[in-house]
């Protein structure tokens, strides 16, 4: 069962091939600009703690707080945003971004940070609506599939180069230094997606009654089941990848952004692989993904006999959860069709995607803090399991127009 809320108007592909796909890879620029913001906090969590004064489980706030207003702001924003020029939303989101790291740089208490990062997840929300369902807009229909995986090759290579990055400018110089930098790097993407993107003008706004409507579709709902259990099990874990890194003999402080880094180019590897896969099935793929959770995360909970298997462990984490978004959003576009109804399915998505992370970053801090590190990744196996049980489930009763 689909549903088609109308559809966008497709005079804004670019006018040749090529400004098409610098289009994609400046919305691709986008999303990895706005996923390093949302996880610099992951790789900087032991020194961003120490200098505002907090314990690790109240510095995982700063991941927590920006993906709850963002799930509360994404399932709304299709509708917020109106008639509004995608291409213009986009820019002005980037630029509020830009001004959210500094304040976060400057940031004299732990108050002031989170209230920067209230606007953070603002701009999560907006630009995983805009993103998600753009690369219909910006190349032709056959070329959308692979343009797509181009985008979310951002939340990747985020993984790959951002939060590694800001790892690494933490170690070297300060903390602060990471958000600044990340702001203007925000400051730049803002300008290169006023000359690249096309005009984005929408015919319509998307109405509550529509939005609705596509929480009635089985399909749609089983996946953001899935997506809710799966990022909420990832980031209970991921969150306090460092400190569950750094009880491991053998790794040492200074190898955690290069181990972070190999994480994230796993990661990028499984998005494209995750994109081939949801190409043909976004079940299969999502089934891989929950697979790969259940069997790498929960033996990190014993942090002994060298960092050989811990290692090796992280980068296979890394290449299954590379693919979840990609995959996620295959399922999406499998269960709606036309363009509004494809950017409304976006926002909802985005919306669960980041309640998600907040709740995972949460039951992680709260596990932490409670009964040692060492318990969070048991959290992830308990919902990749249950992420799989729904899909054996989900299968066993599927409708023939639901995604296969």
């Amino acid at each position: 069962m689909t549903t088609d809320l109308g559809g966008l108007p497709s005079a804004a592909h670019p006018s040749s091939p090529a400004r098409g796909r610098a289009a994609v890879a400046a919305t691709a620029a986008a999303t990895f600009t706005v996923v390093t913001t949302e996880m610099l906090p992951v790789g900087l969590l032991s020194p961003l703690g120490a200098g505002l004064g907090v314990s690790k489980g109240a510095a995982g706030l700063a991941v927590t707080l920006p993906g709850l207003v963002a799930a509360l702001v994404a399932p709304a924003f299709p509708a917020l945003a109106g008639r509004h020029d995608r291409r213009v939303l986009l820019c002005g989101l980037m630029a509020l971004l830009a001004l959210a790291n500094a304040a976060s740089a400057l940031a004299p208490s732990y108050g002031v940070l989170l209230t920067a990062r209230v606007a953070v997840g603002v701009c999560i929300a907006g630009v995983w609506t805009i993103a998600a369902a753009l690369a219909h807009r910006l190349v032709p229909a056959p070329a959308a599939g692979r343009a797509t995986a181009v985008v979310f090759s951002g939340i990747a290579l985020a993984s790959v180069l951002g939060v590694p990055a800001g790892a690494l400018v933490g170690e070297v110089a300060h903390w602060r230094w990471a958000f600044a930098a990340v702001g203007v790097l925000a400051a730049l993407v803002a300008v290169v997606h006023a000359v690249l993107l096309p005009p984005l003008p929408t015919e319509a706004a998307v109405r509550p009654r529509e939005m609705a409507a596509l929480l009635r579709l089985p399909a749609l709902r089983t996946g953001m089941a899935l997506v809710a259990l799966l990022v909420t099990g990832h980031f209970a874990a991921y969150t306090y990848v460092r400190p569950l890194l750094e009880r491991v003999d053998g790794i040492t402080p200074g190898a955690i952004g290069a181990l972070l880094f190999c994480y994230g180019a796993a990661g990028v590897a499984g998005n494209f692989a995750g994109g081939a896969v949801a190409g043909r099935s976004a079940r299969r793929a999502l089934l891989g993904v929950a697979a790969v959770l259940l069997v790498t995360v929960p033996p990190l909970a014993v942090a002994s006999g060298g960092a050989a298997l811990p290692v090796a462990l992280l980068v296979v984490w890394g290449f299954g959860y590379g693919g979840l978004s990609v995959s996620a959003q295959c399922w999406v576009a499998d269960s709606v069709t036309g363009g509004r109804a494809r950017e409304a399915a976006s926002g909802l998505c985005a919306g669960v995607f980041n309640a998600a992370i907040a709740l995972g970053a949460a039951a992680g801090g709260v596990c932490a803090d409670l009964a040692g590190v060492s318990v969070v990744p048991l959290l992830t196996g308990a919902t990749a399991g249950a992420a799989l049980a729904v899909l054996l489930l989900a299968a066993a009763g599927r409708h023939p127009a639901e995604p296969g």
